[in-house]
C-alpha cells in the first residue's frame, strides 16, 4: 500500500510541475494576474478559513506553525484539482467557459520531537485571456476602420519548504520558504483597414523567479476537557524581486515595412508584505468554527507601468517601474465543519460537512488615472464533505486517530466585479464574472514510521 501511494504521488508531483492552472478571463489582465486560493482540501469548503486550524490529519500549507501538530507515525500527503464553470460580462458581451485546473500537493512528515516539515507545491497566480473589439470607423474619415486584439499567457508558481515547531505546549511557531518561477506575455495589436496606414503591435512580457518567507505562530488555549480555542497567524516578507520587464513595439504596414523599439525596466517588481490572522474554536473531535483576515499590501508594491504625457511640444511615451499600479488586496473569512460521530458504525455519521465564506477586495486596478473610484471586490460561498476511505486493513486505532485516506469534495461559488474605464467612451464600465467549481482532493494518511510489535 505504502509503496502504490508513494508511486500514485510521486506521478501526480511530476505533472504538477508543468501544469497551469485552468483559467480564462480578462480579469487576469491586471498585476501577476488572478490570485489562487492558498486551500487545501480540508477547507476549500469552508471558505478557505485556516490561520487557526491545527490538525495532525491535515496539511496547512497557510499556517505553518501548524506542521508541528503531525504525530511521530504519520506521513501525509494531499492532492487537489478543481473544475470550473465560468461567466463574463462585460456591457453587452457574455462568455461562458469550462476549465480544469491543478490546485495544490502537499507532503507532511515528523522529522523531530515537536516538529513538523511540509513540502509543497501550488499556483499563485494565473494568466489567459484573448479578446478583440469590433471595426470602427476612425473619427473624420469615413472608409478607415480599426481594430484591437489583446491576448495573455502565463502565471506565477511556487514550491514551499516549511517547517514547524512546538516548542513548549501553548505555542507553536513555523516557517515557510518557497521558491517562486513563471513568466507572463501580454500582446496588443492595433490594425487599420487602410493598407497604407501603419499599425501597431506591443508586446509586453517577463521572466520572473524569487522566494518568499512566511512566518506563522500558533496559539492554543484549552477551556475545558472538550472545547479550546486556537489563535493563529501569518507575517510574509515583502522584498524586492530583481527581475526585469520588456516592452517591445513594432509598427507595421501592408508592405511589411516599419519599425521596432525595445524597452527594458530593470528591478521592475516588489514582492509585497502581507499579514493574515484567525481564530477558531473546537469543540471534542465534532465541531470547528473560524474566522480569519488578511491583508497584502499590494499599494506599495513595485510594477511595470507605461507612462505617456507632453514633454515640451512632444508627446513622451516612457515604460518605467512604479507604485500605486496595485490597490491592497484584504479578505475576511468564516467556515466550519461539523462531524457528527467520528467513531459510528453508520458511515455518513462519520464524514465531515463544511460550509463557509468570504469577501475580498481585488488588488486589481483596471482605471489607474482615478476616474473610476469604485474598487473591485469579490465574494464567494462554498459548501463539502470530507468522505473517509474504509477498507479491510483500517484498524480501530486508525478510527480513533482518524489515520485513513479521505476524499474531500466542495462546490464553490465566485462572484467577482471590476470596474473600469471604457478607453473609447471614456465612461466607467464593469467586468462581472461568475464562477462555479467543484473541487476534489485526496488525503492520504500512511502509518511509515510505526514500529510493529510481536506478542
Amino acid at each position: 500500500m505504502n509503496k502504490l501511494t508513494f508511486a500514485i504521488i510521486a506521478t501526480t508531483f511530476v505533472t504538477a510541475l508543468h501544469a497551469q492552472n485552468g483559467i480564462n478571463s480578462p480579469y487576469s489582465r491586471y498585476g501577476f494576474g488572478i490570485q489562487s486560493e492558498r486551500a487545501m482540501g480540508f477547507n476549500k469548503g469552508m471558505g478557505g478559513v485556516a490561520q487557526g486550524f491545527r490538525n495532525g490529519q491535515q496539511i496547512n500549507i497557510a499556517n505553518p506553525a501548524s506542521y508541528s501538530a503531525v504525530d511521530s507515525v504519520t506521513a501525509l500527503f494531499d492532492i487537489g484539482i478543481s473544475l470550473q464553470n465560468s461567466n463574463h460580462k462585460m456591457g453587452n458581451l457574455q462568455q461562458n467557459i469550462r476549465n480544469t485546473s491543478f490546485d495544490y500537493f502537499a507532503f507532511q512528515f515528523r522529522a523531530f520531537r515537536h516538529v513538523g516539515m511540509t513540502i509543497g507545491l501550488m499556483p499563485i497566480t494565473n494568466i489567459k485571456y484573448e479578446f478583440a473589439s469590433t471595426s470602427e470607423n476612425l473619427e473624420g474619415t469615413e472608409n478607415i476602420t480599426s481594430s484591437y486584439s489583446f491576448n495573455g499567457d502565463g502565471g506565477l508558481r511556487e514550491v514551499i519548504f516549511g517547517t514547524g515547531w512546538n516548542p513548549f505546549k501553548p505555542i507553536s511557531i513555523g516557517f515557510n520558504v518557497s521558491y517562486i518561477w513563471g513568466d507572463y506575455t501580454h500582446n496588443m495589436q492595433m490594425a487599420f483597414s487602410e493598407n497604407s496606414a501603419f499599425g501597431l503591435k506591443r508586446t509586453y512580457s517577463a521572466d520572473i523567479s524569487t522566494y518568499n518567507v512566511q512566518a506563522g505562530l500558533q496559539f492554543i488555549q484549552p477551556i475545558n476537557k472538550k472545547d479550546k480555542i486556537v489563535l493563529g497567524g501569518t507575517y510574509t516578507l515583502g522584498h524586492n524581486m530583481g527581475n526585469e520587464a520588456y516592452r517591445t513595439t513594432e509598427s507595421v504596414a501592408s508592405d511589411a515595412t516599419g519599425t521596432q523599439t525595445s524597452d527594458t525596466v530593470k528591478n521592475a517588481f516588489h514582492w509585497p508584505t502581507s499579514i493574515a490572522a484567525g481564530i477558531t474554536y473546537y469543540h471534542s473531535n465534532t465541531l470547528r468554527i473560524g474566522a480569519d483576515f488578511e491583508l497584502q499590501r499590494w499599494s506599495g508594491a513595485r510594477f511595470p507601468n507605461q507612462q505617456t504625457g507632453l514633454s515640451g511640444s512632444s508627446l513622451s511615451d516612457t515604460y518605467t517601474s512604479t507604485t500605486g499600479q496595485l490597490n491592497d488586496r484584504f479578505k475576511i473569512a468564516s467556515g466550519l465543519d461539523w462531524t457528527p460521530n467520528p467513531l459510528s458504525s453508520h458511515y455518513f455519521s462519520k464524514c465531515t460537512y463544511k460550509v463557509g465564506g468570504y469577501y475580498s477586495q481585488s488588488y486589481a486596478k483596471a482605471d489607474v488615472t482615478g476616474v473610476v473610484t469604485q474598487k473591485p471586490y469579490e465574494v464567494g460561498v462554498s459548501a463539502g464533505i470530507s468522505l473517509p476511505i474504509a477498507n479491510a486493513h483500517v484498524t480501530s486505532l486508525d478510527m480513533r486517530k482518524r489515520n485513513i485516506p479521505r476524499i474531500n469534495m466542495s462546490v464553490q461559488w465566485v462572484h467577482t466585479n471590476i470596474p473600469y474605464l471604457n478607453a473609447s467612451t471614456m465612461q466607467p464600465g464593469k467586468l462581472i464574472e461568475n464562477y462555479f467549481k467543484f473541487c476534489l482532493g485526496i488525503s492520504f494518511s500512511e502509518r511509515w514510521f510505526y514500529k510493529s510489535k510481536l506478542d
